[in-house]
């Protein structure tokens, strides 16, 4: 398995990528491509893939703000035949180590998940547990979706710890949506 990085969607494995997205996210709760475009347009975001015989088996698209030093995951996707498998948990571990030899000094890798009691919601908290991030007790409630989220991080710096109850790690998370949604 190889890992690769791409500044955009047109790269070798972007196509792929992008159906392993449409595969995994639902299109009434994920961003509009046309906003995925946007964010890899305006150098917000890159790519990552997990590529297995020249098949994507996982994909990730980040987000990054020249005003935060969190890099934010904001899709994370492992193809369904390959799942069980330890590919996302290996994938995590090569994002994170993609994210610590850049050129930027980062505090850590930061995600938003699902705060609502279900179990599907459960099973991912407990995968990014299992890769080594922390769930806040903070529970964010946007105004245009009726699901709740809580930021959750994985700190470069094992003594980090967060000066509030996560409000000040999901602001990073907002920022970042607010870039990919204007214009």
């Amino acid at each position: 398995m190889a890992f690769h990085t791409y500044d955009g969607l047109d790269s070798p494995y972007g196509r792929q990528a992008m159906e392993l997205y449409d595969e995994a996210f639902p299109r009434e709760g994920r961003k509009p491509d046309h906003i995925i475009a946007g964010m890899f347009a305006k150098k917000l975001s890159r790519l990552h893939v997990e590529v297995d015989g020249g098949e994507v088996s996982a994909m990730a698209i980040d987000g990054l703000l020249p005003e935060s030093d969190w890099l934010v995951i904001d899709y994370l996707a492992v193809r369904k035949g390959k799942r069980g498998q330890g590919i996302g948990r290996t994938f995590v571990r090569e994002l994170e180590s993609w994210a610590r030899s850049g050129e930027r000094k980062l505090a850590g890798l930061l995600l938003e998940a699902e705060a609502d009691p279900g179990q599907e919601n459960v099973d991912r908290v407990r995968f990014w547990e299992s890769c080594g991030f922390i769930a806040t007790e903070y529970v964010h409630h946007y105004i245009w979706v009726p699901e709740t989220y809580r930021a959750m991080y994985l700190p470069f710096d094992p003594d980090f710890q967060p000066s509030d109850r996560g409000e000040s790690l999901f602001r990073h998370i907002e920022r970042f949506h607010k870039k990919a949604f204007t214009r």
